[in-house]
């Protein structure tokens, strides 16, 4: 029963971690269609934000030894303002392109914030050490778990809570969901396109933040390429949740975590190895048994 238990805590936290992530890359793709592939140097940008550049195993921390308020406020802020930054200089000026061209910009940012990471810092993996008394196991219904990973389900579905909040009881998540239905109609109903764009690559760098901040907790190591296997994930999950729907990134997040753990844990161990092999066999075998994603959104017209 404690290993059952200990598979579902994993899971639901590696799914949170996912659907958030997945969130990330959604809200981007519901006002403008762009599946930004930058989303991943989000991630690690606000990881190496907590240290000072240097070359050593151990990094110095800057941010890191700030108390925790402060120091969650500051990442998050840094993240968000790289976010809207980069919407800034990079997709904005191509809005009226086609979709391929945003997509090879979103590449185009991706390898050049990768680039900046390994000149300023090398390519070295760095560790940090922040929320060290999260690591310490708990009781919890008469089991022992990682009280990371109660940390990390919590935040999750708190922040999930407060996303839905946001969409349907704010003026600015109404006007959001409008433009993600029809951003052409939105805008002629006097929806200022600029404000939602630039607020839902906030969001993609709050999200971002969040997820960097849960996984450097957890795993206490920073490389360049941490960001990289999140925003695969993230994609994946927002292709087989439908695109367009936020639903179901979410849901499609929670899915590929809850896949992830159950053959990690039932695979004989000669074929852990090749877990993701089994896990994106799956992907696809559900995406050939539902190529529309498992939740149908309202619109999937692309933005004109």
């Amino acid at each position: 029963m404690a290993t059952i238990v200990q598979y579902v805590i994993d899971a639901v936290s590696l799914g949170g971690l996912y659907a958030l992530a997945a969130l990330g890359i959604g809200f981007i793709f519901g006002v403008m269609r762009l599946i930004n592939f930058a989303y991943g140097e989000y991630i690690t940008y606000a990881a190496y934000a907590l240290v000072v550049p240097t070359s050593a195993q151990v990094a110095e921390k800057l941010i890191g030894n700030w108390p925790a308020p402060l120091m969650v406020a500051a990442i998050v802020a840094i993240t968000m303002a790289l976010a809207v930054a980069t919407e800034r200089a990079a997709f904005r000026p191509l809005r009226g392109a086609d979709p391929a061209t945003l997509l090879i910009s979103s590449f185009a940012v991706s390898y050049l914030l990768q680039n900046v990471i390994l000149l300023v810092h090398s390519g070295r993996p760095k560790s940090v050490n922040i929320g060290a008394g999260l690591t310490e196991p708990v009781g919890l219904l008469g089991f022992r778990v990682p009280l990371n990973d109660l940390v990390t389900i919590v935040v999750c579905l708190l922040m999930l809570a407060a996303l839905a909040a946001f969409l349907k009881r704010t003026s600015y998540g109404v006007q959001m969901r409008a433009a993600s239905e029809n951003f052409l109609m939105a805008r002629f109903l006097g929806i200022r396109g600029d404000t939602i764009i630039s607020l839902a690559f906030a969001i993609s760098g709050l999200l971002a933040a969040v997820v960097s901040l849960l996984v450097v907790i957890k795993n206490g190591v920073l490389d360049f390429r941490m960001g990289v296997p999140f925003v695969l994930v993230a994609f994946v999950a927002t292709v087989i949740g439908g695109m367009g729907s936020l639903l179901g990134a979410a849901t499609g997040g929670f899915l590929i975590g809850f896949i992830t753990v159950l053959l990690q844990a039932f695979l004989p161990q000669q074929l852990r190895p090749a877990r993701d092999a089994f896990v994106f066999g799956l992907i696809v075998l559900i995406l050939l048994l539902r190529p529309q994603g498992l939740l149908q959104p309202r619109s999937a017209k692309e933005r004109v």
